[in-house]
């Protein structure tokens, strides 16, 4: 695959699940990409085949990079990767571009928006929403935060892997959007895994309630990324984890909490997702906590 000299140099740190689909398309797109070597990578042969080139360290990524993303679990791995002595600021050019796709506390990122600033770089929040499955065909939806003009400098890299983009004002809104998404998302999902629960409990057909959900009130994205597994035990529909729907579950309660928004609901939701954590099934796929929490009802 040939990258094109004329397109900025981008680096990427995080290539997990969501972030080696970013990085395929990325280098789909002709640019020139590095990566840094991380145990915590999906493998990445595939990669290195199109021409994408592997760094150390966060700072030898930057120092290769025009553009820097960031896809990583959470606010605490964003301040690491960038602030630690070989972060991303120690190796940052002027005016190289750091995007952080990953999910964080909007305080915390208007701190590293700050930082960047200061090292003479320049900052986007642009959190992402939909699934792996999304991720790899180039087809994310994101939310983005930060100046006007950067977000249309960065629109041509964003448009590689994203379908649905969206500005949604200063640095910052990202991310608030993008917890406000992610609560109303695992919320619903929360909901009708109790009430898949319920159903096993009360002798109710799991496929007759999902027929009945989805010809009423309850039809939606989220019935249709839980019913394979309500239905065949499939998790790939949602293939998103009970520890990251928790993480993004208190992310979520400490921005309500920090602008006094109500969030009873959200503390009960949180509550749900943590007792599933706690019950040792935090790398289980959301979908499964069905099953949790009607193992549960029948103690």
């Amino acid at each position: 695959m040939e990258t094109n000299k004329d397109k900025p140099n981008v680096g990427i740190i995080g290539v997990g699940q969501m972030g080696h689909g970013i990085a395929s398309n990325i280098l789909k797109a002709g640019y020139p990409l590095v990566l840094l070597d991380h145990p915590g990578n999906q493998p990445v042969d595939d990669l290195l085949a199109a021409g994408a080139r592997k760094a150390d360290t966060p700072a030898d990524v930057a120092r290769q990079a025009d553009i820097v993303v960031l896809c990583v679990t959470g606010t605490p791995q964003v301040e690491q990767v960038l602030l630690q002595d070989k972060g991303v600021l120690a190796g940052l050019r002027p005016q190289t571009i750091v995007i952080d796709c990953s999910t964080a506390i909007p305080s915390s990122t208007l701190k590293v928006a700050q930082a960047v600033t200061q090292a003479g770089g320049r900052f986007l929040d642009a959190p992402m929403t939909r699934t792996p499955k999304e991720a790899a065909e180039g087809r994310l939806n994101l939310i983005v935060g930060g100046d006007p003009a950067l977000f249309e400098e960065c629109l041509p890299l964003l448009r590689s892997y994203a379908e649905n983009i969206t500005h949604a004002g200063p640095v910052g809104s990202g991310h608030r959007l993008k917890l406000l998404h992610n609560y109303v998302s695992l919320g619903f999902s929360a909901v009708l895994a109790e009430a898949a629960a319920c159903a096993d409990r009360a002798q109710v057909d799991r496929g007759v309630l999902m027929d009945i959900l989805a010809k009423g009130g309850g039809d939606g994205v989220v019935l249709g990324r839980l019913r394979p597994y309500i239905e065949q035990g499939d998790t790939n529909a949602f293939r998103f984890s009970i520890a990251n729907a928790l993480k993004d579950m208190g992310y979520y309660t400490a921005m309500a909490e920090e602008t006094g928004a109500p969030h009873a609901a959200a503390e009960a939701i949180r509550a749900t997702y943590a007792a599933a954590s706690d019950a040792g099934i935090a790398q289980a796929a959301v979908p499964e906590i069905i099953d949790f929490l009607a193992g549960d009802a029948k103690k």
